[in-house]
């Protein structure tokens, strides 16, 4: 049965990310392809070129994957992972990359145990901020948890945090959205 986190990773790319999953585990090889998909998640969101190249439709299946692993090769990425960008670019999946390489965390946190809290804040948070967030999750009930953090400015204040289907909402916006809602029935 899926749990709450599952749904971070379903559709095409909890697809693939479960495939590499199983295939690094079978190869014992699995902390490796870890720690890989999570550097080529940091290339991705590092580089507008990298993106660009996964994101072109005018760019030839063929084209695309050579340039994809020679980046990769250059970048020093393992065997396991170059194959599979390979796999994705010969389905012409290249443009959904980033998305499965989040599945794929998303899978590893969960058979390790690891609840993801998804927050968003108006400003980033302080290292202190942090640890206290992580102090009242754990106080909660959520056990070992790992923070992803946002910045919106427009909620001006407060946080939204999203762990599995449950949204805690204490942003300014928000609370001044339901005072406005309230005003408007008692008028």
């Amino acid at each position: 049965m899926a749990s709450e986190g599952s749904t971070h990773y379903s559709g095409l790319a909890g697809r693939y990310a479960a495939a590499l999953y199983g295939y690094a585990s079978d190869a014992r090889a699995l902390d490796e392809a870890v720690e890989q998909m999570a550097a080529l998640g940091g290339l991705i969101d590092a580089s507008a070129d990298f993106r660009r190249l996964l994101a072109s439709p005018l760019i030839d299946v063929n084209q695309a994957r050579t340039a994809a692993l020679a980046v990769l090769a250059q970048e020093g990425f393992g065997r396991i992972v170059q194959d599979f960008v390979g796999v994705i670019a010969n389905n012409r999946r290249l443009r959904e990359l980033r998305a499965i390489v989040g599945a794929f965390a998303a899978l590893v946190a969960e058979k390790r145990g690891v609840v993801t809290a998804f927050v968003t804040s108006a400003h980033p948070l302080t290292e202190l901020q942090e640890q206290q967030l992580r102090a009242r999750l754990i106080e909660s009930g959520h056990g070992n948890v790992e923070i992803v953090k946002d910045v919106d400015p427009s909620l001006l204040g407060g946080l939204i945090v999203r762990i599995g289907a449950r949204l805690y909402d204490s942003s300014l916006k928000s609370r001044l959205q339901r005072l406005q809602y309230a005003m408007k029935g008692a008028a």
